[in-house]
This record gives C-alpha cells, sequence and structure tokens, in this order.
C-alpha cells in the first residue's frame, strides 16, 4: 500500500481518470470559445454546440454495448482500451488543424466518442484493478485526482492562450498548442494502466463472434430487466447523469451567450475543479456511512437546485462563480458512487457489456440533456428556458432512485 492506501494498481487505474480529465476541462471550458471565434457571425454558439455534442452521444449509444460485448472476451479489454485511448488523443492534437467550424466540430466528435469509448473500458477495469469492498474508496480517489490532474495543463494551456500575445504567440495559435499538450498528458496518463492493471474478470468466445455478440447483448438486457434494483438504478442514472454532464458540457456556451467574460467563464471552470477534489473524496467516505443510495438522492437534488438556480438567477459572473462552486461540491460525488454502485450491481465476466450500457449515459455523455437545451434554447430564442428543461431529468432521476428496494440496496 502507498501512502495513499492504495495499492499498484488501484493508482495506475486512476491515474487514467487524471490523463483524460484534462481533455474534459479543456472541452468545458477552452473549446466552446475557441469555436465561438471560428464559427460564423450570428449563429447561435448552444444550439451548434448542443447538437455536436448529442451525435457524439448517439453515436456512442448505438456501438458500446457491442463493443463492450467484445472486450468482456478474455484478453480484449486492454486491445480496445489502448485502441480508443490512443485515436482519442490524436484526434484531440488534430483539433488544430480544421478552419472551418463544422469541420472542427466533425473532429472535435471524433475525439469525444474515442473519450467515452476508452471510459467504457477503463470504468469496467475498476473490478480487476481492486475488490468489491474498496469500489467507493478508489472510484471516488479516481474522480477526486482527476479533477487536480486536470488543473496542471489546463493552467499551462491558459497561460499559453492568455499569455501568449505578450511572447508574440496570438491565442489561435495558443490553442492549437493546447491541443497537443493536452493529447500528450491524456496518453502519458494512460500508460501506467496499460502496464500494471489486467483483465482478470473475462469470458470466453464461443462459436460465431457476431451471433455471440448478439445473443450475449439479448441476455444482458433479459438480466437487466428481471433484476429490480439494478432496473431502477439504471433508469434512474440514465436520466440523472445524462442532466450532470448537460451542465457540465453546456455551461460555458450558456455562459458565452448570456454576454460572461470567457476570462471570467474559464477561471471559474477552474475553481470547481479544486473544490471538487476534497469533494469526491469526502463523498466517499460519507457514503460509507449512511448509504450509497442515499447520497446519490442528496446529488441528484442538489444538482435540481443548480439547474433552477442557473435559469432564473444566473446574469452576471459573480453568479456563474456561485455556480461553478456548487457543481463542483457535488459532481465529483455523484459521478464516482454511481461508477461504483454500479460495479456491485453487475456480473464480474461480463463487466465491459455492462459498463458498455452504463457509459452509454456515463461520463460526459449527454444525450436528452444537450439535445433539450438546445432545442428549447431554439424554440423559445432564450437559453434560460433551454437550461431549465434539464430540470425534469433530475426529477425523473430522483423518483426511480426512490423506487430501489431499501430491503437490496446497496450501503
Amino acid at each position: 500500500m502507498s501512502k495513499l492506501g492504495m495499492t499498484k494498481k488501484e493508482i495506475s487505474w486512476v491515474l487514467y481518470d487524471v490523463g483524460n480529465s484534462a481533455f474534459v476541462m479543456l472541452s468545458s471550458a477552452l473549446i466552446p470559445v475557441y469555436f465561438a471565434s471560428i464559427a460564423e457571425e450570428g449563429s447561435s454558439i448552444v444550439v451548434a454546440w448542443g447538437y455536436a455534442e448529442t451525435v457524439a452521444s448517439l453515436i456512442l449509444a448505438l456501438v458500446m454495448p457491442i463493443l463492450g460485448s467484445l472486450a468482456d472476451i478474455a484478453g480484449n479489454k486492454k486491445k480496445f482500451f489502448v485502441g480508443f485511448a490512443g485515436t482519442g488523443a490524436i484526434a484531440c492534437a488534430a483539433l488544430g488543424i480544421p478552419e472551418h467550424a463544422l469541420a472542427f466540430l466533425v473532429v472535435y466528435v471524433v475525439a469525444a466518442i474515442m473519450l467515452n469509448g476508452s471510459m467504457v473500458f477503463y470504468d469496467a477495469f475498476l473490478i480487476d484493478a481492486t475488490t468489491e469492498d474498496r469500489y467507493d474508496k478508489v472510484s471516488s480517489h479516481g474522480y477526486a485526482w482527476g479533477y487536480i490532474g486536470s488543473c496542471i495543463p489546463f493552467i499551462v494551456c491558459l497561460i499559453i492562450v492568455l499569455g501568449g500575445p505578450s511572447f508574440g504567440i496570438n491565442a489561435m495559435i495558443g490553442m492549437k498548442i493546447a491541443f497537443v499538450i493536452t493529447a500528450l498528458w491524456w496518453i502519458i496518463f494512460a500508460i501506467p494502466l496499460m502496464k500494471n492493471v489486467h483483465q482478470i474478470h473475462g469470458k470466453k468466445q464461443e462459436g460465431s463472434l457476431v451471433a455471440s455478440t448478439f445473443s450475449s447483448l439479448l441476455e444482458t438486457m433479459k438480466n437487466i430487466a428481471r433484476d429490480k434494483r439494478l432496473l431502477f438504478f439504471v433508469i434512474a442514472f440514465f436520466f440523472y447523469i445524462d442532466g450532470v454532464h448537460t451542465v457540465i458540457r453546456m455551461a460555458t456556451s450558456y455562459g458565452t451567450d448570456l454576454g460572461i467574460d470567457s476570462t471570467q467563464l474559464v477561471l471559474a471552470l477552474l475553481v470547481t475543479q479544486f473544490v471538487a477534489f476534497p469533494s469526491a473524496i469526502a463523498y466517499g467516505k460519507i457514503a460509507n456511512r449512511f448509504g450509497t443510495v442515499r447520497m446519490l438522492l442528496v446529488g441528484v437534488f442538489a444538482y435540481f437546485c443548480i439547474v433552477l438556480f442557473a435559469a432564473f438567477f444566473l446574469k452576471s459572473a459573480v453568479e456563474f462563480w456561485i455556480l461553478a462552486i456548487c457543481v463542483g461540491l457535488f459532481q465529483g460525488g455523484i459521478q464516482a458512487l454511481s461508477r461504483s454502485e454500479y460495479g456491485k450491481l453487475i456480473p464480474k465476466h461480463k463487466a465491459n457489456e455492462y459498463y458498455g450500457f452504463f457509459d452509454i449515459f456515463g461520463k460526459y455523455a449527454a444525450v436528452m440533456g444537450t439535445f433539450l437545451v438546445s432545442f428549447f434554447t431554439q424554440v423559445t430564442g432564450n437559453s434560460s428556458f433551454g437550461v431549465l428543461s434539464i430540470a425534469v431529468l433530475f426529477i425523473i432521476g430522483f423518483f426511480f432512485l426512490l423506487l430501489i428496494p431499501k430491503k437490496e440496496a446497496t450501503r
């Protein structure tokens, strides 16, 4: 055990959260601002960005359960992880190449798909990296250190983008450099997992690869439908995590639409990362005492309040800072506990396949939320109504969490 109270395998697993979170941070803060600078004048940034996120998420929804099933075959998990993480890092570095908005969105969608795809296999590696009684702790540390780790390359990128003009580097060139730095950080911190964490749980291939894959998927869906605890959790997760990730992905675009200075937006989101670090770890410890499902209920209700605040009271940079701090308090906890709770409910030998379904709606994949924001913003001409529509996702998620049988709910 290290000074952090974790094994070498556990630390290696956690470090990938440190690596990929750099791209997540960049896509939440600077990339929407960069996209706004190359988009056609008069076009709606919120609408275009929201639809791009929706396309990426829908593609993931179609392919990830299938790829997850293939990766469950013994020896396949790491191959898929390396392929998706490596391709994602390359796409991230290539974001500086397109000069037109549409081409940029295409490359960004590829990078986003590869990121979320790698997360399916990464999440599934949790059961190989540690024991079930440590899922909450290790998962929480992953998100916590991911928040801190993402700040290091992000601050460097911020200095280059904002301070570059003083050294003869304009903001556009600075962003191209930032894409490369982020890609390198992403892949470097993927290496420990590649070297030290190995697939323990897996299934044997039986008969035709295609036939067995779809047969296994059908069986998995039937198993989820039969298990009330798992079914209600998946439905709840489907809705509330979509809302969580919509808030993350659309915050900068929404702030820009309200006319808040881009520097204020970026600095506020940076503060979110620092607040989220201790909060994620604390959330994991509190869950051990009061129960995982109970703490998820607290987090979902908090996000419902955050959305109401954003829709009705967010008008200036001060309110955006308040919003950023509130998000930081609950973001890591709700994500980490969702990942670990799901790991307790599923069969270990089919972890990739089950996590394929999980990650359709999992880390940074938002389908309904981004669509709702884009649609209601477009229809009403007011982005505040678009943001308000996210609240329904948290209401439904909260309701289904309450339906989880208490005698079966994991503590």
